[in-house]
């Protein structure tokens, strides 16, 4: 026995007119907000990149800083400190603990004198040459220097 299945009706064929359909613009509207998001993301990351540069240059200044005031911070410890005081005595200084005897090594081949010979006296004038007095009365009149002869 067969059974005969009672026709289906048929949809109506719809005529292709030119127009578009709503899904097909909901698809083009979708597209070209993606689009416009992907060339956006694009632009900040492509601006981003000078900016991690200079980020990464500015960490590596900072790094170096540190290391720096580091350095500076011992020194001044040392400075402080009364090693440092007693080697700057006995370099510079030219000082001894009580008991010690200061030895300066002359070089060879010079002589060392027993007893300086006194320096020259030099005259020295200390203050300028007064001017003549028509220099002076010129300087009152004109207010300017005198002529030079």
């Amino acid at each position: 026995m067969t059974t005969t299945q009672p026709p289906r009706p048929s949809r109506p064929e719809r005529k292709r007119t030119g127009q578009l359909s709503g899904l097909q613009i909901m698809f083009a509207a979708i597209l070209a907000i993606g689009l416009i998001l992907g060339l956006n993301f694009t632009s900040l990351v492509t601006a981003g990149q000078p900016l991690q540069q200079l980020y990464s240059q500015v960490t590596d200044e900072i790094t170096r800083l540190q290391a720096e005031q580091g350095e500076l911070i011992r020194e001044r410890d040392y400075a402080e400190s009364d090693a440092y005081v007693e080697d700057w005595a006995r370099d510079e200084g030219k000082m001894v603990k009580p008991g010690e005897v200061l030895v300066i090594p002359v070089p060879s081949g010079t002589v060392a004198e027993t007893t300086p010979e006194p320096a020259p006296e030099i005259a020295v004038e200390t203050r300028p040459p007064e001017p003549e007095n028509w220099q002076l009365w010129w300087a009152l009149f004109f207010d300017g220097p005198p002529p030079q002869f």
